[in-house]
């Protein structure tokens, strides 16, 4: 008889993973566009199952409202959360809770940067202002987020930049999202080379097609997405996005670095 996969519904007690571990958590909120019963997103599930695993969190989103929606959830874990609101784009802002995050949970073990903006549609109708902002979200938050976190953080500590399917494969028309998340790989292998002297890991989660709130209008606006042939048959889910996160954070994954760990059901590579 099959076990029931209760990991991918975030129905596991924690296991100590990240034990005495400090994590900032930037892109912690959740836009449930008015869904009933919304599915858990990627930065509630990567929040709640960090704190799980025993680590300090500190929570940034731009939105105020759903940042705290989630801090709540981290509480239900037993941690109580830092909440920084702050709009990652921009430099001082960024800086600011980075530091601040810091400050609170007094130093830095690891970095989550799930950061991601869509915006144009095919390249006629995607201006210059268009592919800039989404690039100002997708790429350059990640960038200052290392290089203000960087200078903070322990040796040995982990960073996990969540990327998209999208830097695989043609998955939509939005050319500036493609292109952004495939400029991630480029970062974190740079970054990788740089810090590996002193123990600290960067790598990437790449999720496929997950049941999120956003995946769910991103069917609606993509009619192929559904049909789209994913080799074990589903969707997946927020929780196995976190679970991946979790694993490249903790020293479970402490031989790898610069790596884009797919979490996708086979898509790319079995298509």
């Amino acid at each position: 008889m099959t076990k029931p996969a209760l990991e991918k519904d975030g129905r596991v007690p924690g296991r100590g993973r990240l034990e005495n571990r400090r994590v900032l958590i930037l892109g912690a909120g959740q836009q449930e566009y008015n869904l009933e019963d919304p599915p858990a997103g990627n930065g509630r599930a990567i929040s709640q199952l960090i704190a799980r695993e025993g680590a300090s969190t500190a929570l940034a989103d731009l939105d105020e409202e759903a940042l705290h929606a989630t801090a709540e959830m981290v509480e239900g874990e037993g941690v109580a959360p830092i909440e920084l609101v702050g709009d990652f784009a921009n430099e001082e802002d960024l800086g600011r809770v980075v530091s601040e995050a810091a400050d609170d949970m007094n130093g830095l073990d690891g970095l989550v940067a799930n950061v991601g903006i869509v915006g144009g549609w095919g390249l006629e109708q995607t201006g210059a202002e268009e592919w800039d902002r989404v690039f100002a979200v997708n790429v350059r938050a990640h960038y200052l987020a290392c290089r203000n976190a960087l200078p903070l953080m322990d040796d040995g500590s982990s960073i996990v930049l969540i990327s998209s399917i999208a830097a695989e494969m043609p998955a939509n028309p939005v050319v500036a999202y493609h292109s952004s998340k495939s400029a991630l790989v480029g970062l974190a292998r740079w970054l990788a080379k740089e810090v590996a002297p002193r123990g600290i890991r960067v790598n990437i989660v790449v999720p496929g097609l997950i049941d999120t709130s956003l995946g769910r209008l991103a069917s609606q606006a993509v009619e192929h997405r559904e049909k789209m042939p994913v080799p074990l048959g589903r969707q997946g889910t927020a929780w196995e996005v976190a679970y991946a996160t979790v694993f490249l954070l903790s020293d479970e994954a402490s031989y790898i670095t610069a790596q884009s760990l797919l979490v996708d059901g086979g898509l790319v590579d079995l298509r």
